[in-house]
């Protein structure tokens, strides 16, 4: 089997992941920075790593908008964030709604990994957008459960990698 492990990494988590399973798929991992949806043409299998910005893939359109060209292709996308993944509600809703068109996870295998929040490395835009959200989300009158977790997760702090998490990903991609 010919694979490739593709990552878009702002923080560190997305990386790490993308090594630790090329490691086990004995491929390359490489930036999604030096990569053509036309590169993709020589592999059997592609894995897609993006870090989730308000439920939103980094650089996953490199696999959606591309889709037609991958037919025949064992695809798997995996996101990288610090949302619990028992949230089943906002990983099987708002991610694949704001990430995949009807029936694109007929041919992409979704996985969820949980990632890093280290506050000292984060950029002024996003410590400003988790204080601004906190700040939102605290100042409603009656918050939902997701509402109480976000403010909780606004003051997460630290690194939640998981390298044990991968191995469902890799047994995909090796068909077992």
């Amino acid at each position: 089997m010919n694979a490739i492990v593709i990552y878009k990494s702002r923080y560190g988590s997305t990386k790490a992941y993308a090594e630790w399973i090329a490691e086990a798929l004995q491929c390359k991992a490489v930036e999604a920075k030096t990569v053509r949806a036309e590169d993709l043409s020589e592999y059997d299998a592609i894995v897609y790593g993006g870090g989730l910005y308000a439920e939103v893939i980094n650089g996953v359109s490199l696999i959606t908008k591309n889709l037609d060209k991958l037919e025949g292709k064992k695809l798997a996308v995996y996101t990288t964030g610090i949302t619990p993944l028992d949230c089943r509600e906002y990983y099987e809703g708002e991610v694949v709604e704001k990430n995949f068109k009807q029936g694109m996870l007929d041919k992409i295998k979704l996985f969820n990994f949980l990632g890093r929040m280290v506050v000292a490395e984060l950029s002024f835009p996003h410590k400003a957008a988790i204080k601004a959200l906190k700040k939102i989300m605290s100042g409603r009158e009656n918050p939902t459960e997701m509402e109480k977790l976000l403010i909780e997760l606004c003051d997460a702090d630290g690194d939640f990698t998981d390298k044990s998490a991968i191995w469902e990903l890799v047994d995909f991609v090796k068909g077992a």
